[in-house]
């Protein structure tokens, strides 16, 4: 597939995974991209995963005929990426390995070499002439590995991102992008928002018309929409207006209280509420929506003297990955010792800018009058 001035998608499609990285689900599957840069010099973009190696091969043959290549370039050695990288250096015994001294280092432990006598060592900020083309490399550690590396291509104005601005899928699915990338990002990139802002900074001195990822779609319009989102993302703001429910319930209790807030929240004029129970749909899900929105209300029983495992796991999520600036509405559900808000609030006393609303639900066994009005009272807190 021809993408621009000579640059050509060499990557495949897999339908295979179940689990992503062993557990966020993709039902549409993954898709492992690599490039093809044609010039004087011919660069390739990246590996693939291992099973797809003669896959790719023949793809990368097909876009550059008899001719040899002269560079691989290693932005990221996670091995969906990386583990074809001796496949091709034993097709193409003359080409050379361009990579930072990370990069490097991660390759003699996963693979037992690090191709010294093959090496070509970059810097941030260092370049690598093709011809006409002339690549840019931008260090971007923990973006979301350390040895992470963008390259922006001089000439055509394409940013190759490493696993920035990717998203789950194949490629021969449609999907909308913002959703699974959402969820990739927090799921995958999340913790690193502080690192994301850096590269974020180095990119905006750069014309950028083009965006090739490792996974998901190339990007070529309206380039600063996903420019935006991530910023938005990556310095924990709030991306779309609204409120986020999670819930656990064991007997339906505290289920029912959670739609009731939905219910009354929705017939105030709330934009959008979101709601989840956390027991039975996707985690990774539950995290994209938790970053998305400004306010969450987290909806829980007391259980074995703590919080519901579910929602404590959800918590845990949220915490790994710098949850912050948000305000946090809840229920809590006890028979006879509702302690479920208190070690929420313990839990989240390290992050930033969290603030709780002034009323907490708390339901003893089922809703009552009491109950119920303190739900209406919270409704109209998260609306003010």
């Amino acid at each position: 597939m021809f993408i621009r001035d000579d640059i050509f998608y060499v990557g495949v499609n897999d339908h295979e995974i179940d689990l992503f990285e062993g557990h966020f689900e993709v039902p549409d599957g993954m898709a492992y991209n690599s490039y093809v840069i044609k010039d004087d010099k011919i660069a390739v973009m990246d590996a693939v995963e291992i099973k797809f190696g003669q896959e790719w091969l023949g793809k990368v043959r097909e876009a550059i005929g008899d001719k040899e290549p002269d560079y691989l370039i290693v932005q990221h050695m996670e091995p969906d990426h990386s583990a074809n990288i001796g496949t091709f250096l034993e097709a193409y015994p003359n080409a050379k390995v361009v990579g930072n001294s990370k990069t490097f280092m991660l390759m003699k432990k996963f693979y037992g070499t690090d191709y010294p006598d093959r090496q070509i060592l970059v810097d941030d900020g260092g370049t690598l002439s093709l011809g006409r083309h002339v690549l840019k490399f931008l260090t971007a550690p923990m973006v979301h590995w350390p040895e992470v590396m963008f390259t922006y291509d001089e000439y055509s104005k394409v940013l190759f991102t490493a696993d920035g601005f990717g998203k789950f899928g194949a490629l021969d699915v449609e999907a909308d992008w913002a959703c699974e990338a959402r969820r990739y990002y927090f799921g995958i990139i999340g913790k690193y928002g502080m690192m994301v802002q850096t590269i974020l900074k180095k990119v905006s001195a750069l014309a950028v018309e083009t965006i090739c990822p490792l996974h998901g779609p190339v990007l070529t319009e309206n380039i600063g929409y996903y420019l935006d989102l991530y910023n938005t993302w990556s310095s924990y703001g709030v991306e779309s207006e609204g409120i986020f429910i999670a819930y656990t319930s064991v007997y339906g209790h505290t289920k029912e209280a959670a739609l009731l807030l939905k219910d009354k929240l929705e017939a105030s004029g709330c934009p959008k509420v979101a709601i989840a129970d956390l027991a039975r749909e996707d985690m990774a899900e539950s995290v994209e929506d938790a970053f998305r929105y400004g306010k969450i209300v987290l909806a829980t029983t007391t259980y074995n003297g703590d919080i519901f495992p579910y929602m404590r796991e959800f918590i845990n999520d949220l915490l790994e990955r710098g949850y912050q600036n948000r305000t946090i509405g809840i229920i809590e559900n006890g028979s006879w010792g509702p302690v479920a808000a208190r070690f929420i609030k313990q839990r989240f006393e390290k992050s930033k800018n969290i603030t709780f609303t002034d009323t907490t639900v708390t339901v003893n066994s089922a809703l009552d009058d009491v109950s119920r009005g303190q739900i209406d009272v919270l409704a109209a807190e998260l609306l003010r």
